[in-house]
């Protein structure tokens, strides 16, 4: 019978000897002990870790800032000091660790408090399995995932391609309009699948200048450019035994795009300045809003990618699931602002359903926010929605016919959809020929509901 690994115990102490005792201690135990001198040498070894064990006092970057700076999906953290005190010890559990052993301590104090965290991480990965079971049935049964709500034929058919996509290693390619869920989309499938105890990663492609998007995905050695003064592990390493989700992948620059096709077929990646490959295990999961097309998108790389090709529908198709999304909208809206939820008419319904919505659900939903947030009343009737909702004709607003800020407005959402058509929908470069930052025009994109421009 094969023995199960021994969990992997990262000792963090600027103390040797101190290091050295709870090694001895720990192995005998029965765990395999990782050692680092200060925090900013245990971020970079994280990944060797399935619990850390930390000491709050040391140079360089001490507990309380290893905490703050670790990934949220790290290995779960015990903190130690000689200097306890009780605002010590909440700061601590603050800041996200599970527990908090003062020194002196005994050797079975340490031992119990690392075996109390095993139950519990045993506990929540039993929760989480049948937490994922259930998913599997409500898929089967046509219910939704968390997150992605209907009841359409198109809905249907999505998920139950995508319950089975998430059994396999296969890389999958989310292709749909800006706010029709494909990150919530992307999130299930590695929730429902056999890597769901692995680290979730995900990255905008589109929002990293393209000079730091290699070291961002690959990772560096130290000294292999300016400004490199330590080892980088790249998101592939990061997301090792889980998914690395690559949004707006349409925006991947050419000249990484082989970098990439040779990581999907080899396996393996080469540090920026490395001279080794490393082998990573990620499943690879990616979206676009775009058009994958040559030249601007390699087509062998498209076919990597694209093993399993989920496209979702816009959700001015499916128009059956809004009064159901507008429901479980509101309701989470209303949790989050501590409102009561009102009642929706069934003329304002009926609006709601006929609009084209061409930024989808996520205009959907700003546009219930801002409902709830200028109307108190126990039922949201037509007087409550937006002019562009409640006016569907497009007729002027009474008294605007002349405002120069709606006609400002007017103006600059019209240049905005012209530049996108012009540039092919590429708003890096939209926004270089409006003379808008990039993050301005996201903003504005999304304020005039032009996601899907």
């Amino acid at each position: 019978m094969v023995e199960p690994p021994r969990l992997r115990v990262l000792v963090v102490d600027d103390e040797e000897n101190l290091r050295h005792l709870l090694e001895i201690i720990l192995v005998r135990a029965g765990y395999a002990v990782v050692l680092a001198a200060n925090g900013r040498e245990a971020l970079g070894r994280l990944t060797e870790a399935d619990i850390v064990l930390c000491d709050i006092r040391m140079p360089d970057l001490d507990g309380l800032g290893f905490l703050a700076a670790r990934p949220v999906d790290g290995p779960p953290v015990v903190m130690m000091s000689a200097y306890g005190t009780v605002e010590t010890a909440l700061e601590a559990m603050r800041r996200g660790a599970y527990d908090y052993v003062s020194k002196p301590f005994k050797a079975d104090e340490i031992v119990l408090t690392l075996r109390k965290l095993q139950e519990r991480e045993q506990l929540v990965a039993e929760r989480s399995r049948l937490a994922v079971e259930n998913a599997r049935l409500s898929l089967r049964s046509g219910e939704p995932v968390e997150g992605f709500v209907g009841h359409s034929p198109a809905v249907v058919e999505l998920l139950r391609v995508l319950s089975r996509a998430a059994n396999h290693d296969s890389s999958v390619l989310l292709t749909g309009e800006s706010g029709t869920g494909k990150e919530v989309l992307a999130r299930a499938l590695h929730r429902l699948s056999p890597r769901r105890d692995g680290p979730w990663v995900a990255v905008n492609c589109a929002a990293i200048p393209a000079p730091l998007l290699e070291s961002e995905l690959f990772g560096h050695r130290r000294g292999a450019f300016t400004g490199a003064v330590r080892d980088h592990a790249g998101l592939f390493e990061q997301a090792g035994g889980g998914t690395l989700f690559l949004d707006e992948i349409g925006e991947l620059p050419v000249a990484l795009q082989a970098k990439l096709l040779r990581t999907l077929q080899e396996g393996t990646i080469r540090r920026i300045g490395g001279s080794g490959e490393v082998s990573v295990d990620v499943r690879i999961v990616a979206a676009t809003a775009s058009s994958l097309a040559p030249p601007r998108f390699r087509e062998d790389l498209f076919y990597r990618v694209a093993v399993i090709h989920l496209q979702i529908p816009p959700l001015r198709e499916r128009a059956e699931d809004i009064p159901l999304l507008v429901g479980h909208l509101l309701s989470g809206l209303c949790a989050r602002m501590r409102l009561p939820q009102p009642h929706v008419s069934d003329e304002a319904m009926r609006l709601l359903a006929a609009h084209r919505w061409p930024g989808n659900v996520r205009q959907l939903e700003n546009v219930l926010e801002r409902t709830l947030l200028v109307s108190d009343a126990e039922v949201l009737d037509v007087s409550a929605l937006p002019a562009e909702i409640a006016k569907p004709s497009g007729g002027p607003v009474s008294g605007d016919s002349l405002s120069i800020p709606a006609r400002t407005a007017a103006l600059e959402r019209s240049l905005i959809q012209e530049a996108l058509r012009l540039n092919d929908g590429n708003k890096a470069a939209a926004a270089r020929v409006l003379e808008l930052s990039y993050k301005a025009l996201l903003y504005k994109i999304r304020d005039y509901g032009l996601e899907g421009a």
